[in-house]
């Protein structure tokens, strides 16, 4: 069904990172809707490792310049876009002098968790959500893919849930084996700020339980790896949300 507006949102998208199974799938997924005469657009963090000159991105003036508060603390949000090299697909990263200038991309020299990877997290699905509604561009689809892209069902479903722009919008969450990191336990008092309260994953923040938390937030949920490690699958198996098992990229158009 072509000439539907997709977007995808992710932590993760090669050529720009190492290949892994969610870089490969979000690439090859975003292409081929792209290729079937989609409107599709790419959301990811623009992460220090991501080189600009050899990816040719160039900041986007009109949609920069915003600010998001998070936990009372005025943030600016800078957009670059770049085309998937090769392709006319477009693809619009997040960034920000304090939250995506490190050269790791999760963890500190010593091999901890970054001490804001949970504000990182929070500034990154804002961002998303207002500079789609600045490009006045209405997604058909509302495609998740990384633990970042977690908080946005999180954010639509509290802090938006009294704008409409998404009204319209379907949202698929894929799940994968990533990493799993402890969040600071702050992050409650952070979201509080945004009148966010009452969180499972609160009880002990980590990557993996805001993606638990978002399963039963959205229209559709997918087996992004074909098999997900004990706590993930359980939450797969247990949830009321439509889901599907893994498909392979080119089948993608089946679920849309």
């Amino acid at each position: 069904m072509p000439n539907q507006k997709i977007l995808y949102v992710t932590t993760e998208m090669s050529p720009y990172q190492e290949d892994n199974n969610m870089a490969t799938m979000v690439s090859k997924m975003a292409l081929k809707m792209h290729q079937d005469g989609n409107d599709v657009r790419v959301f990811m963090p623009k992460f220090g490792q991501i080189s600009e000159r050899k990816f040719q991105l160039h900041e986007v003036i009109r949609l920069s310049g915003m600010n998001i508060i998070i936990n009372d603390l005025d943030q600016p949000l800078i957009i670059k876009v770049a085309s998937l090299p090769g392709e006319r697909l477009q693809v619009y990263f997040i960034d920000n002098e304090e939250y995506f200038k490190r050269k790791q991309f999760y963890i500190d020299e010593e091999g901890k968790p970054y001490a804001d990877n949970d504000e990182r997290a929070i500034f990154f699905a804002r961002g998303v959500i207002e500079t789609i509604k600045k490009l006045n561009w209405v997604p058909d689809v509302i495609h998740l893919n990384g633990w970042m892209a977690s908080f946005i069902p999180v954010y639509l479903k509290t802090f938006y849930k009294n704008d409409s722009y998404f009204n319209d919008s379907k949202i698929v969450l894929s799940l994968y084996n990533e990493e799993n990191m402890a969040l600071s336990e702050s992050v409650e008092e952070k979201m509080k700020f945004d009148n966010i309260t009452g969180l499972k994953a609160f009880k002990k923040p980590s990557f993996q339980s805001f993606v638990i938390e978002s399963i039963d937030l959205v229209d559709l949920v997918i087996k992004g790896d074909e098999f997900l490690e004990e706590d993930l699958n359980s939450a797969f198996a247990e949830t009321k949300t439509t889901k599907s098992e893994y498909i392979d990229a080119e089948l993608i158009n089946t679920l849309y």
